[in-house]
């Protein structure tokens, strides 16, 4: 199944624990070793409540995973126990100690031919960085921090010219399609050092409705949808599998179809890369994403 390019499977929002569905997880496991990608990436929430059990099945998946190809993950904000050290009065570690235990690195850096994955920090909990005047915004919005987005600016200056560089964060760079929300406070400013950083493409998840769609008409954002029962709208789980060229970026969707218990192939979205001309078409029928 394998298609030209360099090929990335894009999952999130697995929240293992009473809300993952397991017949997803049964045929994520079977399906995704003969795609043949390059490199898999899970934009986090893996857990539900950061409980030692949901890690560990978790933690059992991706292993199962990294027998076709290697994986990067990240945490999202059902991944960090924020309540130990709200607003940092704890320290900073404190909240992260159970998730590091099971998958090590919070901002892991992935190279393989012909491109880097950097993974970067907004998940916070309850800190001064993510905080607005709403309230249901606690701990469950995040924010990239300059520190975050000039370590990853420095890893894409250190890659090779010709490698593509892809960032991996949590939160949903773009507005959700259905809730019309940002994941990211003080998004404007996080969008001008995205945008200077490098990167080609961005990965995130957090709003559990898939997407795909460009900061600014030029840097390409895939936003994948959660295998959880929690999802938006009464739509389907997708995930996505992005496949990239020398001079474009193709976004394409897995809709999860509960009648058959499989993943099928639904739409696709082309996206010139930086530097080329700023162009997006919808290949195949559908809402573009946010």
């Amino acid at each position: 199944m394998s298609e030209p390019g360099l090929t990335v499977v894009h999952l999130s929002d697995l929240h293992f624990g009473g809300y993952a569905d397991l017949a997803q997880i049964e045929a994520l496991e079977t399906l995704l070793p003969t795609i043949g990608a390059a490199a898999m990436v899970v934009s986090g929430d893996l857990s539900q409540r950061a409980r030692h059990g949901e890690f560990q099945a978790a933690h059992a998946f991706l292993q199962r995973l990294r027998q076709s190809a290697p994986v990067l993950v990240i945490p999202g904000n059902h991944d960090i126990e924020w309540w130990r050290s709200p607003l940092g009065l704890a320290g900073q570690g404190v909240k992260y100690q159970k998730y590091r235990r099971y998958f090590g690195e919070l901002t892991p850096v992935l190279e393989i031919p012909g491109a880097v994955i950097a993974g970067a920090l907004s998940s916070y909990g309850v800190a001064f960085g993510s905080l607005t005047w709403n309230l249901r915004d606690v701990a469950v919005k995040g924010h990239l921090p300059a520190s975050e987005t000039a370590r990853v600016t420095a890893v894409f200056a250190r890659a090779p010219a010709d490698a593509v560089r892809i960032l991996a964060v949590h939160h949903n760079v773009l507005r959700g399609a259905h809730s019309r929300r940002m994941g990211l406070a003080n998004w404007r400013s996080a969008y001008r050092r995205l945008l200077a950083s490098g990167a080609d493409l961005v990965l995130c998840g957090h709003d559990h409705h898939e997407g795909a769609g460009q900061v600014d008409g030029s840097l390409a954002v895939s936003t994948a949808g959660t295998h959880s029962f929690r999802t938006r709208g009464g739509r389907p789980s997708v995930f996505n599998l992005v496949r990239i060229e020398d001079r474009a970026i193709h976004i394409r969707h897995y809709r999860w179809e509960s009648a058959t218990r499989r993943f099928l192939t639904s739409d696709v979205y082309s996206f010139a890369r930086q530097g080329a001309p700023r162009v997006a078409v919808s290949v195949a029928g559908g809402d573009q994403g946010p």
